[in-house]
């Protein structure tokens, strides 16, 4: 029996390849799509275990560090040590701004940690070059995708650091690579202000008649010391020891210190579930239409290449060959168009993923998902092709 799907490709190859590459385009840009959003999803994750902590102090009522902003006292680590079932505290503090660094612009997130030990909560888990920071202040430990090179001098603010090390892969929950410096620093770049701010914010105190009083020596100068210290953090990281339940822990810093503590998968929910799921929705959105519009093109392009075969149908028909053979070799073309297309979009999303600003995650089950969905959807979309060719009249194969 001749295999019309196998006579067509043999025959028009040309074509028929070009129609799957460009198939194949639109099924790299799904698949990019939701590679996307797993590389989102990635990004989350990736910044909770890199911290190293089992529990997030931020301010009371506050989703921080991450999704909102909170300040707590840099000593508040104290109380949260002498808590029964907590091993090690860090502060933390972040801040993501824009810098520019030989003439190009760079957003980073700057990460505030304590450098008197290398293994505290929030430092750098594992370099791929360099030294951890031993200074307090001017050195920095900064991710592969900065661009930034050992020894190199990068601008932040009011200093220039040095930077003695380099990391892989840690960013923040919106892809932002991270800059470690010293937290002495990082309080300064985040809650100090500017000399222009300071020299006014002074004049504004001292023209304030509360804190200028004839009768209190000591007490302006007292003000405006106040207001050049930066003392705040936006998180105490907590590392927990071995068998310590994390959610006593957390209940207990909650009730004594009027903190709010968060768990690993406390702040696994708020990174994934409530920071993206605006952009979740919108890439599911995309997906769909992109799955539709797939839907409408391999339909068409079925029901072109039969329409362009009605007199060899009709021919099959006129030698007694029966509906399900002809229904199985119009499926078998929409088929096969639909492998080639998978295999150029797959290859595509590869070749371009990389190139994307955004990290792109391409997961072997997500692939298998693709091919199963373009293969239901070829199928369906041939059926408007079949019932057109199941239609035709034998006759026309002698009558034209």
């Amino acid at each position: 029996m001749i295999n019309l799907a196998a006579r067509d490709v043999l025959h028009g190859w040309g074509k028929f390849l070009f129609t799957g590459i460009g198939l194949g385009l639109l099924i790299g840009a799904t698949l990019t799509m939701a590679g996307v959003f797993r590389g989102m999803v990635d990004d989350g994750q990736v910044l909770v275990d890199n911290s190293g902590a089992d529990l997030w102090v931020v301010q009371q009522g506050t989703l921080g560090p991450y999704a909102e902003p909170s300040s707590l006292h840099d000593d508040v680590w104290r109380g949260i040590a002498a808590i029964e079932g907590v091993a090690e505290t860090g502060n933390a503090a972040y801040l993501t701004i824009q810098l520019t660094h030989n003439g190009h612009d760079l957003r980073v997130m700057i990460v505030g940690i304590e450098v008197d030990r290398p293994h505290r909560p929030g430092a750098p888990r594992y370099l791929t070059a360099g030294r951890p920071i031993l200074q307090s202040h001017y050195e920095a430990i900064a991710d592969e995708r900065t661009g930034l090179k050992l020894g190199e001098r990068v601008k932040i603010r009011r200093h220039d650091y040095t930077v003695v090390g380099l990391t892989r892969r840690l960013v923040s929950s919106s892809g932002d690579p991270m800059i470690f410096v010293p937290l002495k620093d990082a309080q300064e770049i985040q809650f100090l202000k500017d000399n222009d701010a300071l020299v006014n914010e002074r004049a504004r105190t001292a023209a304030n008649p509360a804190f200028n009083r004839p009768g209190v020596p000591g007490l302006l100068e007292a003000a405006q010391a106040g207001a050049t210290q930066a003392r705040n953090v936006n998180a105490v990281l907590v590392r927990l020891v071995p068998g310590a339940d994390p959610a006593i822990v957390a209940d207990e810093i909650q009730r004594w210190k009027r903190l709010t503590a968060y768990t690993r998968a406390q702040m696994e929910d708020i990174l994934i579930a409530k920071l993206i799921a605006t952009s979740a929705k919108q890439i599911g959105m995309f997906l769909v239409i992109l799955a539709i519009v797939t839907a409408a093109i391999v339909a068409f392009i079925i029901y072109t290449m039969t329409l362009a075969k009605v007199r060899e149908i009709a021919v099959l028909k006129l030698i007694g060959a029966k509906n399900r053979i002809i229904a199985g070799m119009i499926l078998q073309q929409a088929l096969a168009l639909g492998v080639i297309g998978f295999l150029v979009g797959r290859i595509a999303a590869g070749l371009w993923g990389p190139a994307f600003p955004k990290y792109v995650l391409l997961l072997p089950q997500d692939a298998i998902t693709g091919f199963v969905i373009v293969l239901t959807i070829c199928a369906l979309a041939s059926s408007v092709a079949i019932r057109t060719a199941l239609r035709i009249d034998p006759a026309e194969a002698i009558g034209g």
